[in-house]
Parts: C-alpha cells; structure tokens; sequence
C-alpha cells in the first residue's frame, strides 16, 4: 500500500495510464534575426491564448465559472507586459524564444516558491504550466489527448496541469494520482468539481507503476493499491459501491431543512470567494453565505479596488443570494496572503504580526472604501460584516467607531445602506477564546475560524511537516477553546458559527451539535454531505458523545471514539 494526500474524496478502481513527462530539450543557439524570432514568439503567444480560452470556456461550460477562472487567469499573466515584455527583451539581444520563456518563467517561479503565502506559491505553478505549454508549442510537441483514454483509466502524472485537467473526461478517469500538489493545488480543486477521487503527493508512483496496472484510488483516506489481491480488491469494490450509494443517497437532502434527528434547526451557510461563488452555493442548496472571503478581490486585481468595484462585487453576490445571509470578511491579508502591490513590509514572523483587522485599523483611508462599499451593498440584500483576526475588545469597537462615522458620510451622501447591519467577531486566536465573554457584549455574532485558531492554540505552523502531526482540531485544548467560544455565544444570546474546515468533518458535527453552534458554513460541494450528517444525530445522542469525548486526554483517544461512533 501507498500514501498520499487524499485530495478528492471517493473510491477509484481501474487500470493506470502513466502521462510521460515531455522531452522539452532545445539548443539555445544565437539568433541573428530577431525580428523573425520575435515573430515567432508573439505566434506561440496567440496560439497560447487561443488553445487555454478553449479549454477555459470548456471548463466553464462542463465544470464551472470559479474553475474557469484558473486557466483565466493563466491568460491574464502572460499578457502582462512584465513578463512577456522581459522575454521580448531577451529575445531582442539574440536569445531564441525557448531559452527566453525558461528564463523568464523560471525567475517569476523562483521569486513566487520562495513566498510563504499559499496563494503566491499557487501562482508559481501556474507560471510553470504556462511555460511548459509554451515551449511545448515553441518545439511542435503535441499534446497527449488525455479526454481520449478509455472509461476505467487511473491517470498517474508527477503533476496534473490546470491544462491537463481542462482535457478530463469525468465519465472516462475513475482516479488520479501524482506526485506533487496538496488539497489546495490546482489539479486537487479541479478533481473534487469533476468529482474524481484523487491521492496527490505519492512518492515516485510515476516509477513505481506501468500503463495497464490495477490502481485502487481511495480519495478519503489517501491509500493506494498497485495491483491488489483479491480480497482487497473485492472488498474495495464494496467500499465504492458503498460510496456511490451515499451519494445517490444525499441528492434527497437537496431542497430540505437542515435539521437534528430531533428537530433541531441550525443554519448551513456556504463559505465563497468571489461573487460567482455565490451561484455555486446556491446551486448546491447553501441557505446563506457564512463566509465571503473579500481579499480574492484585492489578491486578483493588479490594484487596489475602488469603492465601485467593491460595492458592485458584494452588491452581485447579495443579489444572487435574494435575501439570504452574506456575511462578508473584511480584509485578511498577511500571515500567507501577501498582495504585492499593498507593498507590505516583510516580517520575521508574519502569523503573529501586521496582518487581518490590525493591517485594516492601521490603513483606515483603504478599510473605509471596503466598508463603505459594504454598507451601500447592504442595500440589496442580508449583508453581515464579519471582522477577522480579533484578538481585544479594543479592535472590534474601534470597527464599529469607524462604521458610524462612515454612516454618517453616506446618510450625507444620500446613500442607502441597512442602518443596523449586523457587526460580528472571527474568534480564531487563544486572545480572542479566553474573552470571548466580553467580545460577545460588543458582537451581534461570532465565527469561529478553526484553521487558526487550532494553530495559534496548538503553536503549529501549519505549514510546517516537521510538526503537522500537532495540527489538530481534535486536540483536546481547541476542542475546549471551541466549546467555551459557543458557551460565551449563547450566555450572550449571538448565534455562533464556524467556518473552518471543521465545519464540514463527519467526526466533528455531532461535537458541534452538542455544543450548541447554530451556523455551519462549509464548501458549496459538502452542503448536502453536512445536512445529511446532521440528521442522523439528536441532542440527546451528540451529548453523550461529547461528555466522553470531553474525558479524554489525547487526539489519538478522542479519534479512536469518534470514529466508532460514526452513524452510517
């Protein structure tokens, strides 16, 4: 058996088609016509663009907008004259075109690697797609026909392109597997829209097997089987019956209301990017939005965004959701989101520095276009400000102080805007938890952020191997932080969300019941997966698994229970 990154869930069966990496060696010979170098070169570029506007609108026909928006924005960088304008120069003084792509491309890949944000380091690869389609183009390589592989085939790569996935046919890859990428890589978002199970990061599986090996692909638990036994193998067959039984099972929840076994009714929100995301939630049966994260604006534009494009963004997702709850973050940059044109100075250790609300408080001509744009998008629907990174009570009322001044501007300005928008807390640090009592008196609403909070509580770079065996939510330290969050909620009569990744795990939601969240928000795709799991737990029943749950001393204890107390 392998292991890998289970990256898209599900259970994959059938035979392996190894995807060669391409021979892309070139003479970097002397060019003594430039001009027809150049020529050359600007032919590729259209070409480019031309073949990835054909898968982009492919995916966005077959898949979806937000997926669309990858190979987009592959466009967008190439037709940004820094980079191309620095191959051109390179070409100008007698490099050939392929030695001026690698070049360039592999000076923005090292300068993107080398960033410790997530979202940057992300753009590295896709510098690196680009590149290789370019000089894939430059050397006359054709490309392998991936949607020609026959139904059953386990595609195994060092790494899936955005471009190679735009070429997938859902009907026809039972599995994928590389050796490269994690949960949040590009291949790994398109494999969980196609809803192909996938295990990404399994060491040297393109050595390891040939073409027409049995591949099991378990997607759930990151295991993979390279020509089983038969009792594996029959008792996987089950395991993806069973599966494909769930998720037959799960279209009847769509349309439904979230409830306990016995009547409970707590909100299930969608957590969102970009106004387009909107649809997707609302498309997959999402009741609001719990989480508008609003920096993709700022991280996707070359500039800082201006009220009108703010307000014209928030406005299109609260009327997209037709009077459900949008509840929009305001700026969260720093710690791994860098924008580069904010020119943020670099920090010894930017998770615990100038980042979220304290970045916001300290540039307060930038923070009151966002929340102006906020408020005049209020206007047309449900819209909730939700504040990140609180850590004092000093924060939160300083939100609120610059709230009424901006108020005041509009009601000046003529400006329609809901006059008791709702103003709430992300509790994601120990600081916030442990005066989540007196953050309650000054909140209309809590959220919890799961992913940091667990690495401040736990002192985990989350990010850092060496010590990812501590990055927990089942610690029984978070699992305490968390409880006394909601605690501290419902004394104060606020409902409590949650946001984080946590929100959606089959183990955590009966905790959460027992605890009294009144909000999930999770990914628009695991909508029908939570409420189903909702269902299937009283009060009565989450309670006792909490109060033992509670009694224990380790991860390992409080997992082990869990997971024997799953209801199938």
């Amino acid at each position: 058996m392998l292991n890998g990154i289970p990256a898209s869930h599900g259970i994959g069966i059938g035979s392996i088609c190894v995807i060669e990496e391409y021979d892309l060696t070139y003479e970097a010979v002397k060019i003594e016509d430039t001009e027809k170098e150049q020529k050359r070169f600007d032919k590729a570029i259209e070409q480019f663009k031309e073949e990835t506007s054909r898968m982009a609108e492919d995916i966005r026909s077959r898949i979806g907008p937000k997926e669309a928006e990858i190979l987009e924005s592959h466009m967008v960088m190439i037709s940004d004259p820094t980079m191309a304008g620095e191959m051109s120069k390179m070409i100008a003084v007698g490099q050939c075109a392929e030695a001026a792509v690698e070049a360039v491309c592999d000076m923005f890949i090292g300068m993107f690697s080398k960033m410790d944000d997530e979202f940057m380091q992300q753009r590295a690869a896709d510098i690196s797609d680009i590149k290789l389609s370019l000089l894939k183009i430059l050397l006359g390589i054709e490309e392998v026909d991936i949607g020609s592989v026959p139904a059953g085939t386990i595609l195994v790569a060092r790494d899936l392109t955005p471009s190679m996935t735009s070429q997938i046919k859902k009907e026809n890859v039972a599995g994928i597997l590389t050796e490269i990428g994690g949960k949040t890589s590009h291949s790994a978002i398109l494999a969980r829209a196609l809803e192909i199970p996938a295990v990404l990061s399994v060491p040297n599986i393109t050595t390891l097997v040939k073409n027409k090996d049995t591949a099991i692909v378990d997607g759930t638990e990151g295991n993979v089987y390279i020509n089983p036994e038969g009792d594996i193998l029959s008792g996987y067959i089950i395991k993806r019956e069973e599966h494909i039984r769930k998720q037959a099972e799960l279209k009847k929840f769509f349309g439904k209301e979230t409830k306990t076994a016995d009547g409970i009714s707590p909100e299930l929100f969608c957590n969102i990017g970009t106004p387009q995301d909107a649809k997707k939630a609302m498309e997959c049966d999402g009741e609001g939005v719990g989480l508008f994260r609003s920096e993709f604006l700022f991280m996707d534009n070359k500039h800082m965004p201006t009220e009108e494009e703010q307000f014209l963004a928030y406005k299109e997702a609260a009327e997209t959701l037709g009077g459900k709850v949008l509840i929009i973050r305001t700026l969260d940059i720093g710690g791994d989101k860098d924008i580069p044109y904010l020119n943020m100075k670099k920090e010894e250790n930017p998770f615990l520095g100038y980042r979220a609300v304290r970045y916001c408080l300290g540039n307060k001509e930038s923070y009151s276009i966002q929340l102006r744009a906020i408020l005049r998008a209020s206007a047309f629907g449900k819209v909730k400000i939700m504040v990140p990174l609180v850590t004092c009570v000093e924060e939160i009322r300083a939100v609120k102080d610059l709230l009424t001044e901006i108020k005041k501007d509009l009601d000046q300005e003529g400006f329609a805007y809901d006059k008791n928008i709702e103003v709430g807390c992300m509790i994601e640090t120990p600081s916030a938890s442990l005066i989540a009592d007196l953050l309650a008196k000054e909140s209309d609403f809590f959220s919890i952020g799961t992913n940091d909070l667990t690495q401040y509580t736990m002192s985990v770079d989350r990010g850092n191997a060496d010590v990812a065996y501590l990055y927990s939510t089942f610690q029984p330290s978070v699992l305490r932080s968390i409880k006394h969050i909601i605690d501290c909620g419902k004394s104060a009569g606020i409902p409590v969300g949650m946001c984080g990744e946590a929100a959606a795990d089959p183990l955590f939601i009966p905790l959460l019941i027992s605890f009294g969240l009144s909000e999930f928000s999770v990914n628009p795709v695991l909508v029908l997966t939570a409420r189903c799991i909702i269902s299937k737990w009283s009060k009565k029943e989450a309670d006792e698994l909490a109060e033992k749950v509670m009694s224990l001393s380790t991860e390992a204890e409080i997992l082990a229970l869990l997971k024997e107390s799953v209801k199938e």
